[in-house]
């Protein structure tokens, strides 16, 4: 598999990096598997799909790297001669390089609003649906040095935030709203792997990322809870981006929805979309 550059106008292809954690992800992919095996519908995860052969180039937001890496590898191996090109980014940086003209067939947005802005520019192919929610946490240098405990304490330390902009940074936003605390953070990032870089290099006593990524980054990392953060979930949704988007993006789009795509994501912190359990 291939990365697609994060330039709009270059549209050229560079070997992608295996992820640094796996989560997992062959077991849970292959558990999955196993258990729709024995239901009585057919899952999209399942295999042998019409894209064998195709090349789908899916822009996602950065906190979805790692389940996205597993999952287009999987789908690579069950449609042979297919290629998933992954491109990461800031979901509102994604939309803008969309809205330019960048090849992509998929899109995966940490937010509602982002993906609405494109739907109603025309440049989604029908519904978007719901994949998972996210919430934010505090990530903190191992061993807490600035004795961070709460979302107040993050007024008085050197704190890193995504930008206003960003679904990260909007969800920060809100809890400010909830909690009337009010942040003056010392760098606004275009996205949340950003945050976390600046906390685990020690730039940062404190930055506001989502529970995957802290989990992600377990070992390098603290998580201090946003209890807060709950009523404010982040909801990703997933379309195909029109107008002439293959079949097997949205084969690609069902593996993302369905048991296997679901149970990787679960593995690594995501909660179920409101229409599940």
């Amino acid at each position: 598999m291939s990365q697609a550059a994060p330039s709009p106008a270059a549209g050229t292809r560079a070997g992608r990096k295996r992820p640094r954690h796996r989560l997992g992800g062959s077991a849970v992919l292959a558990c999955a598997l196993a258990l729709t095996g024995c239901g009585g519908g057919a899952d999209p995860a399942s295999g042998g799909g019409s894209g064998t052969g195709a090349t789908i180039t899916v822009f996602a937001a950065a906190s979805l790297r790692e389940v996205f890496e597993s999952l287009a590898e999987d789908y690579e191996t069950r449609n042979p001669g297919s290629e998933v090109v992954l491109n990461f980014a800031g979901s509102s940086d994604l939309a803008t390089q969309i809205e330019a003209g960048a090849p992509a067939d998929v899109f995966a947005s940490a937010d509602a609003p982002t993906m609405e802005r494109l739907a109603e520019a025309g440049l989604i192919d029908g519904e978007p649906g719901e994949f998972a929610r996210n919430r934010l946490t505090i990530a903190v240098p191992q061993g807490n040095p600035a004795g961070v405990k709460g979302f107040a304490d993050l007024t008085g330390v050197r704190l890193v935030a995504c930008a206003p902009q960003v679904p990260c940074g909007a969800a920060a936003t809100r809890i400010q709203e909830i909690t009337g605390v009010r942040l003056s953070p010392v760098s606004e990032e275009s996205s949340v792997t950003e945050v976390l870089g600046k906390v685990i290099s020690g730039e940062a006593d404190a930055g506001l990322v989502y529970v995957t990524d802290a989990l992600a980054a377990a070992g390098e990392v603290e998580a201090v809870p946003i209890p807060e953060a709950a009523e404010v979930p982040n909801s990703y949704l997933i379309g195909a981006v029109a107008p002439d988007a293959p079949e097997a993006a949205q084969e690609f789009i069902d593996t993302v929805s369905g048991s296997a795509g679901q149970a990787l994501l679960q593995e690594a912190g995501f909660q179920p979309p409101a229409d599940r359990p």
